[in-house]
């Protein structure tokens, strides 16, 4: 079994792509970007034929889907949750921090992993697909993402890099990274944002363990889909999987935060988990929210 969690715009409020609310984003079909001159940067787009663009020492053919514009493109390489005293480092570096101290393997060493260079550009495979997100789905639309062709695209989420970090082997990990999507630009919401995500997998042994006369409890059943499970889980698993997740994201947002933090949960949906939350926080007198999370679908982790 496996939980995930994802911030989402770090120090920005955004309504998550892959909710039901508002059938994915509340983008207008009508967004256009202006084309401008490109910053200059070593990792800046070049185009040296009209059918192609050369991004990160690649080349991609364009096609109908392609609808990159030079503005974004000059953006992409910049790594700014990389950039040290960079504000988006100083977040990552916290949190970073509170994982390390906080959970410990067995050999006294992190239990969580980092990855916080993986290539922004991937496949509509591993943005979409791998992610069990249909093909009908509203988040694949062109008018919300920016696609360098019809198979490859700029990073939509961090949630891209889930299925081939697991495939790894890892079973505890943080991805983090700069993502787009075409969003019009306010005071919430710009085109180019920065996630973090955190994957965890649990053996029958490591949820089991510590509770008493656990022995006899197990990870999976041949059930039924209800509001609270996946029809493979046994509601045992489902209830200590919630309960770990919520905690460990609980205990981050105090950190980050600070004590007396007043949280609430929402029930949410995601085509990559279920069941599925959002964590809200009391800010300023309103409720904001910071993340989403859920138990990872079991198809997921199984492919």
């Amino acid at each position: 079994m496996a939980m995930l969690w994802k911030f989402m715009r770090v120090a920005k409020y955004s309504k998550p792509a892959l909710s039901t609310k508002g059938k994915g984003r509340g983008i207008p079909t009508h967004l256009r970007h202006s084309s401008s001159k490109s910053v200059p940067s070593d990792f800046a787009a070049n185009t040296p034929c009209s059918n192609t663009v050369e991004l990160l020492g690649k080349a991609y053919p364009q096609d109908d889907y392609s609808n990159v514009t030079e503005k974004i493109l000059s953006k992409v390489g910049k790594n700014l949750h990389n950039k040290k005293h960079h504000p988006l480092w100083l977040i990552k570096e916290q949190v970073k921090d509170h994982f390390y101290k906080q959970y410990v393997g067995r050999r006294g060493t992190p239990l969580f992993s980092v990855y916080d260079s993986l290539s922004p550009v991937v496949t509509v495979q591993q943005n979409f697909d791998s992610l069990l997100i249909p093909q009908n789905h509203a988040s694949r639309r062109k008018e919300d993402n920016y696609y360098l062709n019809r198979d490859h695209m700029l990073r939509a989420h961090t949630s891209a890099h889930q299925w081939d970090l697991i495939r790894s082997g890892l079973d505890a990990f943080l991805a983090v990274g700069d993502v787009y999507r075409r969003d019009t630009i306010d005071n919430t919401h710009y085109p180019v944002f920065h996630q973090m995500e955190g994957v965890r997998l649990f053996s029958c042994h490591e949820l089991f363990s510590n509770i008493k006369d656990g022995e006899g409890l197990q990870l999976f059943e041949q059930g039924h889909r209800t509001a609270h499970k996946q029809e493979c889980h046994t509601m045992e698993a489902v209830r200590l999987v919630e309960f770990s997740l919520k905690q460990v994201l609980t205990k981050l947002m105090t950190h980050i935060f600070g004590d007396g933090l007043q949280v609430r949960w929402v029930d949410c949906y995601f085509p990559f988990t279920h069941p599925s939350f959002e964590m809200e926080i009391n800010f300023q007198g309103e409720w904001m929210e910071v993340l989403g999370c859920g138990v990872m679908e079991q198809q997921l982790v199984n492919s």
